[in-house]
């Protein structure tokens, strides 16, 4: 069984910032693709951030220039630093990685999501 866990996030005032942390754990499998997804109140979970094994980042349009993800592929980790934080930005924020356990099929594992909340 692989498990995803979060931590980071919180309240912070407009333009103030925030990093996001998730690590994997569990036994015998590999990792292809990690990111961040999110989902605000009454709207459907979009994708902010993914970084491929090899390093290669995409950003949803909305925050790039402002978030930035990266990956320790040793580490099993995946993080997202974000910056000049708006109140848009709000949502609860989930950890994604696409998990191939040795043996199986290919599966998306999430994490349970952390709030993340900009106001003033």
């Amino acid at each position: 069984q692989v498990q995803l866990v979060e931590s980071g996030g919180g309240a912070v005032h407009p333009g103030g910032s925030l990093r996001l942390s998730c690590a994997a754990s569990g036994a015998r499998f590999s990792i292809n693709a990690m990111g961040w997804y999110r989902q605000a109140p009454g709207k459907q979970r979009e994708l902010v951030a993914i970084i491929s094994s090899g390093g290669r980042t995409s950003y949803a349009d909305s925050v790039k220039g402002r978030f930035t993800v990266s990956r320790d592929n040793a580490e099993r980790t995946v993080s997202l630093q974000m910056s000049s934080l708006k109140p848009e930005d709000t949502a609860v924020y989930y950890c994604y990685a696409a998990v191939v356990v040795w043996g199986l099929s290919p599966k998306d594992y999430w994490g349970q999501g952390t709030q993340v909340t900009v106001s003033s």
